[in-house]
């Protein structure tokens, strides 16, 4: 029996996807691209975006050549994993040592420069090691990669706001299954069940600041047992994809007793930041502009931020470019990404934290989830707030 791919990616989209990579390797002289992926949450993505296979288990290659068709590698142990109809990319290799295939194949083809997207954090220790030293220069091809596909289609676009209503429907539920009593798993649990049922499957990570008078501790973990109290301030870090693959990131802050003096100060300063921000998510912004516009206002506060303020964002979790200080990337319509500055105090111990995804638009961005930023009690409902 024939099965139907009701997700299926258009041969306009795929095309366009093609012809950007291709242009990236034209540039850089490239004779042909190896894309990664592994099953680890968010190192998928580069794999699906070029063949619309959903690695299961294990990890998978997509081999482009800049003239001629693409060729999925699979390492031969995975040979019964994953649905192989799905994908539109028809020739399919198993090898015992994927990169040992590819070497013979460069070899043979006369390769001189061969990318690598995922040589840094994805490609298997093994195939990097049949790879080095053959007749041939391996480029790493991260950032090209990714900047070929940060400007979302229509297509994409729709995807990604699927993925949207998704996540946003589980955040509700995580409002009104909130409690004191619960452990921070219990609490979490009935989102993380829709995301499932509505397509996410393993690619999630929903993760937890939290924290006890008032308080959240700048640090992310898991949700576990501990039990929550009503003054602990929990920030849950809501990331998942939706069917089509597409990642989106959402978390806004739950507590019922009363936020601490320093988490209250930290809150005064988010709407403004965050509005500053966003409108310099525009076309021809540099991206440095948007981290400064709301890292000044947190520093007018006293405060500074953790990590990076944010990042581009689609098929694979994180995605260059990065908001922060030292991006001189310019923005460009249609860029796709997650805003989540986490404001910390000067120890460095206890922080404020929130996360939107923004489309880049013409004159200032757009936040694809209209819930407002303040502190949630778990009394709130959608178009009812407490």
């Amino acid at each position: 029996m024939e099965l139907t791919h009701h997700l299926m990616v258009p041969k306009a989209e795929i095309e366009r996807r093609y012809q950007n990579i291709r242009q990236a390797m034209r540039h850089e002289n490239i004779d042909a691209l190896i894309v990664c992926g592994n099953q680890y949450s968010g190192f998928e993505g580069g794999v699906r975006y070029v063949s619309d296979f959903e690695i299961v288990h294990r990890y998978v290659d997509v081999l482009i050549p800049l003239d001629g068709e693409p060729t999925l590698i699979f390492p031969s142990e995975a040979k019964w994993i994953g649905d192989k109809s799905k994908t539109w990319v028809r020739d399919h290799v198993w090898a015992d040592v994927p990169g040992l295939w590819l070497r013979q194949r460069a070899e043979a083809q006369h390769w001189k420069r061969l990318g690598v997207y995922g040589m840094n954090f994805i490609m298997p220790v093994r195939d990097y090691r049949a790879l080095e030293g053959g007749p041939y220069e391996l480029v790493p091809f991260d950032v090209q990669f990714d900047m070929a596909r940060a400007v979302k289609s229509e297509f994409e676009l729709a995807a990604i706001r699927r993925t949207m209503d998704i996540i946003v429907d589980g955040f509700w539920i995580l409002v009104r299954d909130y409690a004191p009593g619960k452990t921070e798993a219990e609490v979490m649990a009935p989102a993380v069940g829709l995301f499932f049922a509505r397509g996410a499957g393993p690619r999630m990570m929903n993760i937890v600041l939290s924290g006890t008078g008032g308080e959240a501790e700048a640090h992310f973990k898991v949700p576990g047992a501990r039990v929550v109290h009503a003054d602990d301030l929990l920030l849950y870090s809501l990331e998942i994809t939706g069917p089509e693959g597409y990642w989106v990131e959402f978390s806004r802050a739950l507590i019922q007793g009363k936020p601490s003096a320093r988490t209250q100060k930290m809150a005064d300063a988010y709407p403004e930041a965050l509005e500053a921000a966003r409108l310099c998510m525009r076309e021809g912004e540099k991206i440095s502009a948007v981290h400064h516009a709301a890292a000044e206002i947190f520093a007018r506060h006293g405060f500074g931020l953790g990590h990076l303020s944010g990042h581009s964002i689609g098929e694979t979790m994180i995605e260059y470019p990065a908001i922060g200080a030292r991006t001189d990337f310019e923005l460009r319509e249609n860029m796709v990404f997650s805003f989540h500055p986490q404001v910390v105090d000067q120890d460095g111990k206890v922080c404020l934290y929130t996360q939107d995804m923004y489309r880049i638009g013409k004159k200032a961005g757009e936040c694809l989830a209209d819930i407002p930023w303040k502190f949630y009690n778990g009394r709130e409902r959608p178009g009812k707030p407490a």
